[in-house]
């Protein structure tokens, strides 16, 4: 599947280039491939460089506002310097890896509103450098995250929305400068319950799941145990029941608090 996007024409007569993504469906952790084609324009130009990376946009909290940013968070240059001739094509082949940690974008088939994650392209000529557009890349779940997901489903809570974050979590393996929040609808069952906040932070081996409970205003204070942070193994996650181990928690704290 074949994914064009056109960078830049830099100056008159210039060379133009796009990137093409091979495959723009992955998993965290895997590699998109793709090509960068630089065609030449009326002249030879000398390009000096060539970087494929990852971009995402975040929220950042300001005093009274959010507001979104662009961050790069992985960057690989394509080679070196090399001269396109007129009219010719030069093709740059790529594999990007994708962090573990990066966040889903994709869960169920369905494009999770306000998730922004892509290849951008840049190119350094002149001692210019112009930046493409974005480059949209599917991210699904590792098969430990979608079995948290479906666990989830299971329970009857529902997809509310998804967002990533500018921050750290604290306590958990997060290297990137921003985390995903993914948020559901709590089924009837938990009636003092509005909904659940879902984080994963995740690298080669296992990953941190971060819960926090959102309460119905009045219900309960806030407490300790409305938080829960645990590790998963990515590759013996199989072992256990999700569906059970979430709701022996939620029931728990719910006792606790008197709430359903």
């Amino acid at each position: 599947m074949g994914f064009k996007k056109l960078l830049a024409s830099v100056g008159a007569g210039g060379a133009s280039v796009e990137t093409v993504l091979t495959e723009p469906n992955v998993l965290p952790g895997g590699i998109v491939q793709g090509e960068v084609r630089v065609q030449g324009g009326s002249v030879a130009q000398q390009i000096e460089g060539l970087s494929v990376g990852l971009q995402a946009q975040v929220e950042v909290e300001g005093q009274d506002t959010e507001v979104k940013q662009d961050i790069e968070f992985h960057r690989e240059r394509l080679g070196g310097a090399f001269e396109v001739q007129p009219g010719a094509v030069h093709a740059v082949p790529f594999g990007l890896e994708i962090p573990w940690e990066t966040p889903i974008t994709t869960f169920m088939g369905r494009q999770l509103t306000g998730m922004h994650i892509g290849v951008v392209t840049e190119l350094e000529i002149a001692r210019a450098v112009d930046s493409g557009d974005l480059d949209p890349v599917n991210v699904h779940p590792l098969p430990a995250q979608q079995a948290l997901l479906d666990a989830f489903g299971a329970l009857g809570f529902r997809f509310k929305s998804a967002d990533m974050e500018k921050g750290q979590i604290r306590g958990t393996r997060q290297r990137l400068p921003f985390y995903q929040e993914i948020e559901f609808y709590a089924p009837e069952q938990y009636r003092g319950l509005n909904a659940v906040e879902l984080s994963f932070v995740s690298d080669d081996r296992e990953m941190d799941v971060v819960l926090e409970m959102d309460k119905k205003p009045g219900l309960f204070s806030e407490g300790s145990d409305s938080y829960r942070s645990f590790k998963v193994s990515l590759a013996d996650y199989q072992q256990t029941d999700w569906s059970a181990y979430l709701n022996q928690w939620l029931s728990e704290v719910g006792g606790k608090r008197n709430w359903f």
